[in-house]
């Protein structure tokens, strides 16, 4: 991992660029979600360093709204203070990836042993995977791990509760940390994209049993190969 104490060129410009949302809300909670985007997208990769002064003058805000921000971004498990340092995209631990892993197995096999054929919508997991697919045809292996984050995310929501669905937003944003984590990400995400597939196949079909099946196998080999990683 490598860090700097400046923001890159491209990085400045990303977040000057959001200027101008700052007007339509609070600034705090702005700033906030500027930064998680950008530690989301990649732009800021775990073990970097958040620099107060650059991102005060990229985004035209006070010292004061950006530590505001980064508490936020800190509640949300994204970055992490370290003392006489500053503040850094939080590096998972193997511990962390372990609880992320259980909380998805709860959660994903729940929605889809419980969905219903015949009155279930899996409109949005077939969004997801149609969006996985496309990147995956240009080789863009940050988008497929988006769309696949997308399409797990759509599984969860298979258990029809907004409060569920509100709960693991901080699991796939952790989840994307993770990921930008993983060295290879083609050799990583392939594979799973071709079993994402076969979930939703299974569900299509009304086999839900199968679906659960394969989910459930899917999580435990992420996790061994991430944990293998690591």
């Amino acid at each position: 991992m490598t860090s700097s104490n400046a923001l890159r060129g491209d990085a400045h410009s990303r977040l000057a660029a959001h200027r101008g949302l700052l007007e339509r809300t609070s600034r705090t909670t702005r700033v906030a979600g500027i930064l998680r985007d950008a530690i989301i997208d990649g732009t800021f990769q775990p073990g970097a360093r958040l620099s107060e002064p650059d991102i005060c003058a990229a985004l035209d805000v006070s010292r004061n709204t950006v530590r505001e921000a980064f508490q936020i971004l800190i509640e949300d498990r994204l970055v992490a203070h370290e003392l006489n340092r500053g503040v850094f995209v939080r590096v998972p631990t193997a511990e962390d990836i372990t609880e992320l892993y259980i909380c998805r197995r709860v959660v994903e096999c729940a929605g889809v042993n419980g969905f219903d054929p015949a009155t279930g919508d899996l409109s949005g997991v077939a969004e997801a995977l149609d969006l996985a697919d496309e990147r995956h045809a240009v080789e863009d292996w940050t988008g497929v791990g988006t769309a696949d984050i997308h399409f797990h995310s759509a599984l969860a929501s298979l258990n029809n509760s907004n409060r569920i669905d509100e709960l693991m937003r901080s699991v796939w944003n952790e989840a994307r940390l993770v990921f930008h984590v993983m060295d290879d990400a083609h050799r990583f995400h392939g594979p799973y994209l071709t079993r994402n597939h076969e979930i939703y196949d299974a569900l299509v079909a009304g086999n839900t049993e199968a679906a659960g099946q394969l989910l459930k196998t899917y999580l435990e080999d992420a996790e061994a190969q991430i944990l293998g990683a690591y």
